[in-house]
């Protein structure tokens, strides 16, 4: 398989595995989102302007790990060697170890929420730093901006990534719901890590060389 199409087969399937995490922490970890940043910012100036059930604590923990996560990637990424297995092996830890923690009956579910936005933080950074600007794996505003402005030349240049983007990360938020309003947070994440899993070894396993390493 040519490096190229790796790489896209690699961030379509991440892309994925974010709907499913985002998604099952704004239900099953107390409204707050771990991949969308904007969604928090978004949330924290309604909690400041006095609307009703919604609490600023959980937003700035996400907002702090994610930025976390960012300066984790920029430090591997500044490696002599930048290895992205090496990223997709420690977010696939992360999510595992965030799915223990949300396993557990009435602990507060700030603790998921900082192991997941560190791994999303990771994952973004990373992303972008590799180089890519079609599919970033964890926001679509830009793509549907993309989209929207190329609109007459849409059949060609790209469109059919980011508009199979935008389906996945539908497709995951409405799978990690699914998972989380039927059988919990930690059976949505577990799912989320098992897809990651298979993510990663096949882009790992695949033939043919990878396509330009990121972190």
């Amino acid at each position: 398989m040519r490096g190229r199409s790796r790489q896209t087969l690699l961030l379509l399937g991440l892309t994925v595995v974010s709907g499913m995490v985002d998604a099952t922490a704004y239900l099953g970890l107390g409204h707050v989102f771990v991949v969308n940043m904007t969604g928090n910012v978004v949330i924290l100036g309604l909690a400041l302007g006095g609307a009703a059930d919604f609490t600023t604590a959980g937003c700035l923990v996400a907002l702090a790990a994610f930025m976390l996560g960012t300066v984790a990637a920029g430090w591997l990424h500044g490696r002599p060697r930048p290895l992205r297995g090496v990223t997709l092996a420690v977010e696939s830890a992360l999510l595992a170890l965030a799915a223990a923690v949300a396993a557990r009956e009435g602990g507060t579910p700030y603790p998921a929420v900082a192991v997941l936005g560190l791994a999303m933080g990771m994952r973004t950074a990373s992303v972008r730093l590799g180089g890519v600007s079609d599919i970033t794996t964890t926001v679509i505003t830009s793509t549907l901006a993309w989209l929207g402005a190329n609109l007459s030349v849409a059949a060609g240049g790209g469109a059919g990534r980011r508009l199979g983007a935008i389906v996945l990360l539908l497709a995951g938020a409405a799978t990690g719901a699914l998972l989380t309003l039927r059988v919990g947070a930690a059976a949505a994440l577990l799912a989320a890590v098992v897809v990651q899993v298979a993510v990663t070894l096949a882009y790992v396993l695949a033939p043919g060389r990878p396509a330009a390493s990121g972190s």
